[in-house]
Order: structure tokens, then C-alpha cells, then sequence
């Protein structure tokens, strides 16, 4: 049988993010879960009780390739390419500023992350969309109010920062390490735990959400502020 290539991905990490990937990894095999292999989980893989492990360390013309490869017996496993497909979509638009905008919007409808800023060019909006898709399912979550910090080791760029606002709601933002806010929820919950479970749901959608730009390449009329 041909060799079949099921799922192959690649992308630039920085330390902190490799260390959240593995540790995904070794949390799952460690209670006998699927393994996640994206960073939305839409693709994971349920290896065998036992499994053969290669690992394997190349230089060449400058470049170091260190890889980890895990083979087992194909009906002794299992792979699921649809395992937890995002359910939100990322909309582009361009307000009635003619500033361009995105907000994450869930299949319910309602809008569960927006960017919280407009920009004059829409390859900085789109910037900021990948930022989040990136950044979002690893990062940290912190309670501002508790001066909690967080932990040097794992996590992504970005830290969810949950607080109180002026009107005793509770909010949730996303900041990177650069010091920018790049995702908030949009609005005030009464609980902590509703603004906790608004930000698990950009977690766990952002990374495999699709881009659907509204309304053309054209700056749309009366765009959602």
C-alpha cells in the first residue's frame, strides 16, 4: 500500500509554545487520550499500548533537524481527522470609518473574541487574526485582580488576563508579551466563570477557525463598531 500522508503542518515556535506542544502531547498519552496533533485538536491520534519511538538528530548545510517519530501497527491505533473542529469563523470587515476589523463569531452566532481596534490596512487586521489563531490555545490564564503572574515555563506568547472593569463585570483580554492587546471578549459577564468560559471558547476555536472576509475587497458600509 502507498504510503498516505494524513496530516503535515509547519510553522515557526518559540520556546515556550514547543514546551506547551509536548506537554499536550505527554498529558494525553499519560491518561490514555487521543493525542492532539494541531493546536485546534481537529487532528489526533490514538496510538497503540505499545509503540516503536525513533529519535533522530541531523546537521546539515547548517540547519539541525531533531525529530521524534512514533510507529505502531495501524489496526492497533487509531486517527481522527476531524476530532474537534473549530466552530467559529474569523470576519474581516471594514467598519464605517472604512477602519478594518475581525471578530470571531461561534456557529450560534454570537461574537465570542474581537480584535478591540481598528486598522488602516487589512494585511495588519489579517496579522492580527494569525496572531491570535497562534497564540490563543496555549496561552496562560491569569486573574489580574489577584496580581497572579504567569508561570515562566509553557504556554504560548500571549496571556488571557481576567479582571474587573469599572462596572464590576468581569472581562477578559488577550495580551501578548509585546505588551499589545490583541483579542478581548467584547463585553462584561456577571460571574467570573461565564468570562472564563468566554475565553475557553476563543481557546479552543481560534486555532481552526476559517477567514471569511465580508462584503469583497471593498470597505463596508456601517460595519459593526
Amino acid at each position: 500500500m502507498p504510503e498516505e500522508t494524513i496530516h503535515e503542518s509547519k510553522q515557526s515556535r518559540s520556546r515556550q509554545a514547543l514546551a506547551t506542544y509536548f506537554r499536550r502531547i505527554a498529558r494525553a498519552l499519560g491518561r490514555g487520550e487521543p493525542v492532539p496533533i494541531d493546536d485546534a485538536g481537529t487532528v489526533t491520534v490514538d496510538p497503540a499500548a505499545e509503540s516503536n519511538i525513533e529519535v533522530e538528530l541531523e546537521r546539515a548545510d547548517g540547519t539541525v533537524h531533531f525529530e521524534v517519530e512514533m510507529e505502531f501497527d495501524d489496526e492497533e491505533g487509531a486517527v481522527d481527522v476531524d476530532a474537534a473542529a473549530s466552530r467559529g469563523t474569523f470576519e474581516l470587515y471594514a467598519d464605517s470609518a472604512e477602519q478594518w476589523r475581525w471578530r470571531l463569531v461561534h456557529d450560534n452566532g454570537n461574537i465570542i473574541a474581537d480584535g478591540s481596534e481598528g486598522y488602516a490596512d487589512k494585511r495588519d487586521a489579517k496579522s492580527g487574526i494569525e496572531s491570535v489563531q497562534r497564540n490563543a490555545p496555549g496561552a496562560h490564564v491569569i486573574d489580574v485582580d489577584r496580581d497572579e503572574e504567569a508561570p515562566e515555563e509553557g504556554g504560548s506568547d500571549a496571556v488571557f488576563e481576567l479582571f474587573r472593569d469599572k462596572g464590576d463585570k468581569y472581562r477578559w483580554r488577550l495580551r501578548h508579551g509585546n505588551g499589545n492587546i490583541i483579542a478581548d471578549g467584547g463585553q462584561g459577564y456577571a460571574s467570573k466563570q461565564k468570562a472564563k468560559q468566554g475565553l475557553n471558547s476563543v481557546k479552543s476555536n481560534a486555532s481552526g477557525a476559517a477567514v471569511e472576509e465580508l462584503d469583497g475587497d471593498e470597505p463596508a458600509e456601517g460595519g459593526e463598531e
